[in-house]
């Protein structure tokens, strides 16, 4: 057992492993990097770096082919742990080596954290216009909205991989229905059939505007500029699986639709996915400079009022490039505009370990000022002893 021990000891904290993870690190960066042109900046990150290993279609079927950036980061931060552990002994002379090796450390870790926990919205804003939410850029949910009360509604959010999955029909408390998804379109478009010319063909659904359109598949894409549309037809289903109808949601369609039933007013609507908060934003004018006796941009800046529900927050804000506003634990960046600069688009992040790149950098920097430092007080004390 002993000897097991010891050769486990001696592989996790070997120079070789070390240098065989830095150099599939590359090679990782390297294939993520060619990648980048199909997938784009997100879904290369998903593929290749969060996760444990990368994976290939092979006849349909996902197969294991290099490991990813979850597996080689995590090797290599037991790796460098247990080389200080076992190896390295505190020694001033040795300080800035420790110092450099703890934030290196301390960046894998941030990394780590951020992967897991950062989530990003993006928030756009007309001027004038207040929303006390965000919306994600590349997740989707399906809103079931009891609409009965006139000042206030009462949402039901199914996400987007539940409607993937089209298993066994959603169920919730608050609904009197169940929801079974008939067909689902990660990316596609929705047009009227009688534009398509092809007006007698099956509708896919026959409530509301589903009964005259007609759903057009679309190749999912990747890039960072586009945006997936996804679609799907539903069926609502009411006791002793009675069906009510069927309908076509889709992030196209703008509008939510309403129906009635059991006494009450709903509304149906595929939107993107949102993050309510207890505060709003609301957009007082947004400023898109240019340079003079040009088109090019010099600055985009957001005035907003930032006011909270329970009125301890109400004050005027200005986002602009560099300069974001952070509040209740979210980063308010500029991102861009639209509508004739009447629209601001505000990247909404959050971020929890935001701050640990930072310290990592400052501890790693710090770390080889005092190494090299001491160094060079040793070299300069050396050559007076031999003068």
């Amino acid at each position: 057992m002993r000897d097991l021990w010891d050769s486990f000891v001696q592989f996790f904290t070997s120079l070789r492993v070390t240098v065989v993870l830095l150099a599939l690190s590359i090679i990782l960066i390297f294939a993520a990097t060619l990648d980048q042109v199909n997938l784009g900046i997100w879904a290369v990150q998903e593929k290749y770096f969060r996760t444990f290993f990368v994976f290939w279609n092979v006849k349909g079927f996902p197969v294991p082919v290099f490991p990813g950036g979850y597996f080689i980061g995590g090797l290599l931060l037991i790796n460098l742990v247990a080389s200080h552990v076992y190896h390295f002994r505190f020694a001033w002379k040795k300080s800035g080596i420790l110092l450099t090796h703890a934030g290196l450390i301390l960046l894998l870790v941030g990394e780590l954290l951020t992967g897991l926990w950062q989530e990003e919205y993006q928030l756009r804003l007309d001027q004038g216009q207040t929303r006390n939410y965000s919306e994600s850029f590349r997740s989707n949910e399906l809103a079931v909205i009891d609409a009965t009360d006139p000042d206030w509604d009462q949402v039901v959010a199914i996400p987007e991989e539940r409607l993937q999955d089209r298993g066994e029909p959603v169920q919730h408390e608050r609904l009197p229905f169940r929801i079974a998804v008939r067909a689902y379109y990660p990316n596609a478009a929705v047009q009227s059939r009688e534009e398509l010319g092809n007006p007698s063909a099956p509708p896919p659904a026959n409530r509301d505007i589903g009964a005259r359109l007609a759903i057009i598949p679309l190749p999912i894409t990747y890039k960072p500029n586009e945006r997936n549309l996804p679609a799907a037809v539903i069926e609502l289903l009411g006791p002793s699986n009675v069906s009510l109808g069927t309908w076509v949601v889709s992030t196209m369609i703008v509008q939510p639709q309403t129906f009635d039933y059991a006494g009450r007013t709903w509304r149906l609507a595929m939107r993107f996915e949102r993050a309510y908060k207890p505060y709003s934003l609301t957009l007082l004018k947004f400023s898109h400079d240019r340079y003079i006796g040009t088109e090019i941009p010099k600055n985009f800046a957001s005035k907003v009022r930032l006011h909270s529900e329970d009125g301890s927050t109400d004050r005027e804000v200005l986002i602009y490039m560099n300069n974001p506003l952070r509040y209740d634990g979210l980063t308010f960046y500029q991102a861009g505009f639209d509508n004739n600069d009447t629209t601001t688009v505000l990247q909404v992040v959050k971020n929890p370990s935001w701050i640990l790149p930072y310290l990592a950098c400052i501890m790693m920097g710090l770390g080889l000022v005092i190494q090299f430092g001491l160094h060079l007080f040793a070299f300069v004390a050396k050559r007076r002893h031999a003068a």
